[in-house]
């Protein structure tokens, strides 16, 4: 039975539980056009490709976006992600992404740095299928 304690997991009778070790999460988020998924991405946040997929030419497309740490998984395929998901990024340097974003031609958003409840600073922006990326900056 494993309880949890502090923010770590106490095992009792588990063998190997202190060789697990979890990694980072990848979102998955579904997009619908590529052209407008790259112009927004790549063009627009600044993220590179990694790797793409396809089972066939013509076929949903299957690709891993990356900036620094923040790793993205993108995807045409009916039933991966749901449209309108939010993904919370934690960051350092809002206020220069804000100011990088603002400096690109591209009409369909216009950051801005924000002060949450929390105590936080940070910006939300929407990709063009609904989808909500908040890169968020804690309070020292």
């Amino acid at each position: 039975m494993a309880r949890l304690h502090g923010g770590t997991a106490e095992r009792e009778g588990v063998r190997g539980a202190s060789d697990v070790r979890l990694g980072h999460p990848t979102p998955i988020l579904r997009i619908f056009d590529e052209a407008r998924a790259r112009e927004f991405y790549v063009d627009f946040l600044g993220f590179s490709v990694d790797w793409e997929h396809r089972f066939e030419p013509r076929l949903p497309l299957y690709l891993q976006l990356s900036r620094g740490d923040c790793v993205l998984h993108l995807s045409e395929h009916h039933g991966d992600g749901t449209p309108g998901s939010g993904v919370f990024v934690t960051m350092a340097g809002v206020d220069a992404y804000c100011d990088e974003l603002r400096g690109h031609d591209y009409g369909f958003a216009r950051p801005e740095v924000e002060t949450f409840a929390w105590g936080g600073r940070g910006m939300t922006v929407t990709d063009p299928f609904g989808n909500r990326l908040t890169f968020a900056e804690p309070q020292e």
